[in-house]
């Protein structure tokens, strides 16, 4: 068994004097938000109104809603930790997630003037068929269900830890209510609704690192300078801090690891599914391209802050202590909001308190989006409208099953395997994504000779590679912060499969399309042999000779 992802028994970290007051205006966050969720809820049938809008969200509007798609739970509560522990690595994955959504521009206008919105439907445009649109249904799946326990789960412990009661079972019991006022919302919401939350948690998580960065920045007169060399001083490793390789993880595969790493981040955050849906909410394509540009400037300064907020922890709080809580600092944010100011000030508590409101609002909105995208794409992509058409279920009642089955499925899965690590799944999704939709999509973009044969073959090969490698991975067996660091089958060397899926995903999709063994057979078969190639002259004059006679 491994340790778990916040340690049993950590210290209390706001306080029993605050921790009443946090409680309390967090539940009537909680209240408020649920409240707003149900006033959101549509009764509209119509499923493109349902699905993307009505595609009549404002660029802007759209832009900022498109923004909050990256700030989730994961990202707000792990990158200042790994920051504030690792140094460059953390910052390095930070780079990498913010350069995603540049990717994503380069492809976001074509995706938008195909009027798709599912993988199902976007892998159709060169290959139709049911075979099709099941493969990307499965793929969606997959990427959805590990990001749904991962999202699950550190929102569950974030709260744990917020109430000042980190033991497993406390842990176990937030992530289960956590699950099920998520589901709640879910349930109800579109994606009119979800974009009107996501739009609020913006600015509130701006301002909310802002502030906990310039009350950072007193003890330091104001210098980021001074902020930085205590940030150093207070390190675990203060010559390694700011040089590449102090994060185990990413030490352990070396510089093929690293560029393994950068490829499954960039590409596979830039291809989640629930992406889809948001761009394709914009009334056409300039204005998907506006929306694009207002979430790359606000997605951008929140990575700049969350860099900060990383380097402020370490420098108030010390690594030493954020490692001693959770040893991948998932706890920095509260430990640096806690820290900042006096501990028995009204300001600390209301510090806190917004920490909290942002990642509740953050695990709200992450689940929903990553849950409504792929119910979407289970009432879409999936046989058997047209059954449901005949017994008068509607597009919308499927929806909502899905969605409540996909959060209840995923809940169960997240509390059965509570004792084991599961961060690993997090960059499984990302492999996914990277690997199995990025080829697909810049293959149906750009070749024309893409075909069916060649899409199902990249889509579950890839699948299947992406599968193997990770179980064969130290994210599995063989290391300290491995699932199962008992065992030891780890076959492949690092940690991520995209450096080798990514690439064989590609080979894949155009072996299947052109099938280049069948050309040379074929040609193998028609060509004349020597005995045929003399003898064909021969043919020909004889046949010239009866000609005359004739």
């Amino acid at each position: 068994m491994t340790t778990h992802l916040l340690s049993v028994g950590a210290p209390d970290l706001i306080g029993t004097a605050a921790r009443g007051a946090v409680i309390s205006a967090f539940l009537v966050f909680i209240g408020l938000c649920l409240l707003w969720v149900f006033t959101l809820a549509t009764q509209d049938d119509d499923p493109e109104r349902l699905y993307v809008a009505g595609r009549s969200l404002p660029p802007v509007f759209n832009g900022v809603a498109m923004a909050g798609e990256q700030i989730t739970v994961v990202i707000l509560v792990s990158l200042p930790g790994a920051i504030a522990l690792f140094g460059y690595d953390g910052v390095s994955t930070a780079v990498d997630s913010a350069l995603a959504l540049g990717v994503f521009l380069l492809l976001a206008p074509r995706i938008r003037a195909t009027r798709r919105y599912t993988l199902g439907e976007l892998f159709s445009l060169r290959a139709e068929g049911p075979g099709v649109r099941i493969a990307g249904a499965v793929v969606t799946l997959c990427i959805a269900v590990p990001l749904l326990m991962v999202q699950l789960r550190a929102g569950g412990i974030t709260t744990a830890l917020l109430i000042g009661m980190p033991s497993e079972r406390a842990q176990v019991v937030c992530t289960v209510l956590m699950g099920f006022l998520v589901t709640c919302f879910a349930g109800v919401a579109d994606l009119r609704g979800t974009s009107f939350v996501q739009v609020a948690k913006v600015p509130v998580a701006l301002v909310t690192l802002a502030a906990v960065t310039v009350l950072a920045l007193r003890f330091f007169d104001w210098s980021p300078g001074s902020l930085l060399s205590a940030a150093l001083d207070k390190s675990v490793s203060p010559g390694g801090y700011l040089s590449p390789g102090l994060w185990e993880h990413s030490a352990g595969g070396g510089p093929l690891g690293t560029l393994s790493d950068h490829i499954v981040v960039i590409l596979g955050t830039a291809m989640m599914p629930h992406l889809l849906l948001r761009v394709s909410a914009g009334r056409d394509v300039p204005a998907a391209r506006r929306s694009l540009s207002v979430a790359v400037g606000l997605t951008g300064l929140f990575y700049l802050l969350l860099i900060t907020t990383g380097f402020a922890a370490a420098a108030v709080v010390g690594s030493g202590r954020i490692g001693a809580v959770d040893a991948k600092g998932q706890g920095a944010p509260i430990l640096l909001a806690s820290e900042v100011l006096p501990h028995h000030s009204t300001g600390r508590v209301v510090l806190i308190t917004l920490v909290a409101c942002v990642a509740f609002l953050a695990v709200l909105t992450a689940v929903a989006s990553v849950t409504f995208a792929a119910a979407v794409s289970v009432t879409r992509d999936l046989p058997g409208r047209k059954g449901r058409a005949r017994i008068g279920i509607g597009e919308p009642a499927v929806l909502r099953l899905a969605v409540v089955a996909l959060c209840v499925a995923s809940l169960l899965l997240t509390t059965a395997v509570h004792r084991y690590p599961i961060e690993f799944l997090l960059a499984f999704s990302l492999g996914l994504a990277a690997t199995c939709v990025f080829p697909a999509v810049v293959y149906s973009f750009f070749w024309t000779g893409f075909n069916r044969r060649g899409l199902l073959w990249l889509v579950y090969g890839g699948l299947s590679l992406c599968t193997l490698l990770t179980l064969a991975s130290p994210a599995v067996s063989g290391t300290r912060y491995a699932l199962l660091p008992e065992q030891d089958f780890n076959l492949f060397p690092l940690h991520t499969p995209g450096l080798i899926s990514v690439p064989a995903a590609f080979l894949l999709g155009w072996l299947g399309s052109t099938r280049p063994w069948e050309r040379t057979t074929h040609r193998r078969h028609t060509a004349p042999g020597p005995a045929s190639a003399r003898s064909a002259p021969a043919a020909r004059v004889d046949s010239g000779k009866d000609a005359v006679s004739g």
